[in-house]
């Protein structure tokens, strides 16, 4: 009896798996669609939708899961799972340019959802201008240590500096605005004085700051609180069409971390951050980075959830941003930053690999060194 020898791949690369077996070279582009397997969710379906969808996806050899009293008629909206290779999508999105009840938009969406945007991981370095940060507890509290820790962190490869002058650890308090304005005047004064050219992003959830900040050479507002802490904050980054990043985040620091629940997290941090983002279209703001949020409202295992997931958020069409630089999900106790930098790289390196578009990280040399030696 013969023994057959089996192995599942899991590499991207399905182009030069071909080549390996010896496929044909002059088709192994066009091949390579069929062997790249998508997941693909769809949201409030009428039922005579989702029966198309179904029977076209059936017609192609794929399939289209969706709720059980659809085929019945009995239920208004069902949310449904399409799975199929890219080369049966792209038939699919076909067959669909040519269905009733607005199917033919549903193709275009499926034709632009098969289109790969090149990423690759930028460093945002951390500055916390903060006599209470989780992770380096004020050593840059004192203007003459930012401003060495701005030089250093842009010598070592940051592409953007992102300073804060609030900490928003859990259980943490809000400062005022004028108190992170006199906290922050000396730093962005060194910064135009010294004409750094490297992107200046200014952590704070106060519109007033925000206004300050940008007014002073700053150019991105990351805001922890995505609009919710501050609701003029969005109005000030379209008025100076500066760049944002908006994390997701259930709660304000001070409660966040009691008892968060979710019944879905991927589902929610992604609608949530989806609402948001749109909105801040609609005020014309061009330049848009979306966190999600780690450690802002979520438990340990929703935390490793949405890193596993990432990949998931690429369909948000704009860059995805995470932080997990020292945070406390990592398990540490103590202020071992040798250790929580460690810990911090292992959790990183798989970000990359999934092309992540941005990590906010404190040890920006540690990571360059990842992005030049171990992935290249």
């Amino acid at each position: 009896m013969d023994n057959f020898e089996l192995r599942e791949i899991f590499s991207d690369d399905i182009v030069s798996e071909l080549s390996q077996i010896g496929f044909d070279e002059g088709y192994k582009h066009i091949a390579a669609d069929k062997f790249r397997y998508k997941n693909i969710k769809i949201y409030n379906l009428t039922c005579e939708q989702a029966n198309i969808i179904k029977q076209t996806a059936l017609t192609v050899g794929a399939d289209c899961a969706t709720n059980r009293e659809v085929i019945r008629g009995k239920i208004e909206k069902s949310n449904a799972i399409l799975g199929a290779s890219a080369a049966q999508i792209k038939k699919i999105a076909e067959k669909l340019n040519h269905q009733p009840f607005g199917l033919k938009n549903l193709g275009k969406n499926l034709t632009d959802f098969l289109v790969s945007k090149e990423r690759k991981t930028k460093l945002v370095g951390i500055l916390n201008i903060t006599p209470d940060s989780f992770s380096d507890g004020g050593k840059y509290f004192e203007p003459v240590e930012a401003k060495k820790h701005i030089i250093e962190l842009i010598q070592d490869g940051a592409d953007i500096v992102d300073i804060g002058a609030e900490s928003t650890k859990p259980f943490s308090e809000a400062v005022s605005s004028e108190e992170q304005i006199k906290r922050l005047k000396p730093i962005l004064d060194f910064i135009q004085k010294e004409n750094i050219k490297t992107p200046i992003s200014i952590d704070t959830r106060s519109a007033e700051v925000a206004d300050f900040s940008l007014n002073n050479g700053a150019g991105i507002i990351n805001d922890v609180s995505g609009f919710d802490f501050d609701k003029n904050l969005a109005k000030i980054v379209a008025k100076y069409g500066a760049g944002v990043i908006i994390q997701h985040s259930k709660g304000t620091p001070d409660i966040m971390q009691l008892s968060p629940q979710y019944e879905n997290v991927v589902e929610e941090v992604y609608f949530s951050l989806k609402d948001k983002i749109e909105f801040a279209k609609s005020l014309g703001i061009k330049d848009i980075v979306a966190d999600i949020g780690i450690g802002f409202g979520k438990t340990r295992e929703n935390n490793f959830e949405l890193l596993n997931r990432i990949e998931e958020f690429y369909s948000l069409n704009v860059p995805i941003m995470a932080g997990v630089s020292r945070k406390s999900f990592l398990g540490i106790k103590n202020n071992d930053s040798e250790l929580q930098d460690g810990l911090t790289l292992a959790v990183s390196y798989p970000l990359v690999q999934k092309n992540i578009d941005y990590l906010r990280v404190h040890n920006v040399k540690l990571h360059k060194y990842m992005l030049k030696n171990l992935l290249n």
